[in-house]
């Protein structure tokens, strides 16, 4: 069984005790959660697709940690004008154990 979820935005495609890194949500680690925006779900075969949601269907989870993602590095540079900028950018996530998914 398997569900396609709408978090914060982005759309992961989730499995019961499955991780996700998630965009940063409010929360502390430990704590509940539970996404209702359910856009499509799979029961060992049988395919539910929401127009726009699934009604009724809900994914729970619970915040694990809040972490940083890798480094990105933003480098600009003008040729000949001596212009060079270097910022790097870590993108927090939310570590979410999805615990169960219910019709």
């Amino acid at each position: 069984m398997y569900a396609i979820v709408e978090i914060a935005g982005k759309q992961f495609k989730v499995t019961q005790d499955q991780f996700i890194y998630a965009p940063l949500m409010e929360g502390e680690a430990g704590a509940s959660v539970e996404f209702d925006k359910v856009l499509l779900l799979d029961d060992n075969g049988t395919v539910e697709i929401g127009v726009p949601t699934v009604s009724g269907a809900k994914v729970s989870g619970k915040i694990l940690d809040h972490v940083k993602g890798d480094t990105v590095i933003v480098f600009k540079k003008k040729r000949r004008k001596g212009y060079k900028k270097k910022n790097g950018h870590r993108q927090r996530f939310t570590k979410v154990l999805i615990e169960g998914i219910s019709k």
